[in-house]
């Protein structure tokens, strides 16, 4: 039995993404699971396999474009495990510093280096009995991934400066937009830990090769943030063609963004093509034949090569900002546009 069949057999409770909006004749309702709104049936596919490993112990790796939703398939997992009731942690492995994974991620004990004044609870102990979600797993450092690989493999662990070994039940979630198996043969993360993580597999489709989805994500955006700021507004149906020929780089979390930016910032009732930010509306101009350089297109191409340029040489986002001189989270955030 396929997987999107399987899908459909599962006892699920769909409900309207937003009010008044339903699928024309013949199309299948929105589907909202856990905050993922879906028509497609490549998403109905995801949503089977991620009801399937909902119920193992075994870790899985989930994988997909910046944006695509690997976070919130990651809560959908959690909330449909028998660990539902147990805490559900979540690890940005690209926001810590690497002199602190280690204290982070398995705790410390009083007195274990300098400035651990007390006990310090790791997030492995926070997320006993439920799960921990590892996101960005190709940030960890070499030096942790083999510490990882330890607690995978034999579920237990040492506390920085502890003399006693803890046992650990977590169901183990990772994540990542980038290639994983290619940073196995470059050397960049561990063989042995990228199987032991990827027992299971799940891969998000990217939001312009489910195309059936974005309109319903577009109206639930409009409704959300429309309650959310007491601000209805309607999109225009020129302004909705622009939105469904641009390519959504960002995934559903640029078209979160952009529509959020509409409902604040538009003052008319209606969006109109002329509200639309300029890169999505540039580039439906550029396939028209329409466009003209500017100075904002301009910037954004000497943007575009220093954070590649950086990348190619540094290969880490905390290298990047602090030879570009911007925040790390400023560094992830470029990345992610032009990577």
């Amino acid at each position: 039995m396929r997987a999107h069949e399987r899908a459909r057999r599962l006892p699920q409770r769909f409900h309207q993404a937003f009010h008044g909006h339903q699928g024309r004749r013949g199309e299948p309702p929105e589907r909202l699971q856990e905050g993922l709104i879906y028509r497609s049936e490549s998403m109905q596919e995801v949503i089977g396999l991620a009801h399937q490993v909902s119920t193992l112990v075994s870790p899985c790796l989930l994988l997909g474009e910046s944006g695509s939703g690997k976070s919130l398939l990651a809560k959908y997992i959690h909330s449909n495990s028998p660990r539902r009731a147990n805490p559900f942690v979540v690890v940005n492995c690209a926001s810590i510093p690497e002199q602190l994974f280690e204290s982070e991620l398995f705790g410390h004990k009083r007195g274990a280096f300098t400035g651990a004044n007390s006990d310090k609870q790791g997030l492995f102990a926070k997320a006993e009995g439920g799960t921990l979600f590892l996101d960005e797993i190709s940030e960890l450092p070499l030096m942790m991934q083999a510490k990882l690989l330890h607690v995978v493999q034999e579920r237990e662990y040492r506390p920085v400066g502890g003399t006693k070994t803890l046992k650990t039940d977590v169901k183990l979630l990772a994540a990542t937009n980038r290639n994983l198996f290619s940073m196995v043969q470059s050397g960049a993360f561990r063989e042995d830990l990228y199987y032991r993580l990827n027992v299971f597999e799940i891969v998000l489709p990217s939001l312009r090769n489910r195309l059936e989805d974005l309109v319903p994500l577009i109206y639930y955006f409009l409704n959300y943030y429309g309650k959310l700021y007491g601000r209805s507004k309607r999109m225009g149906d020129d302004a909705l063609k622009v939105m469904q020929r641009y390519d959504w780089r960002g995934n559903v979390r640029e078209l979160s963004h952009v529509i959020e930016r509409l409902v604040v910032t538009v003052e008319e009732e209606e969006i109109r093509t002329t509200h639309l930010p300029s890169s999505v509306y540039e580039i439906n101009l550029c396939e028209r034949g329409q466009a003209a350089s500017s100075l904002d297109k301009a910037l954004e191409n000497v943007e575009r090569k220093m954070i590649l340029g950086a990348y190619e040489k540094l290969k880490s986002t905390r290298k990047i900002a602090k030879a570009l001189n911007i925040s790390q989270s400023r560094a992830s955030r470029l990345l992610r546009k032009y990577k």
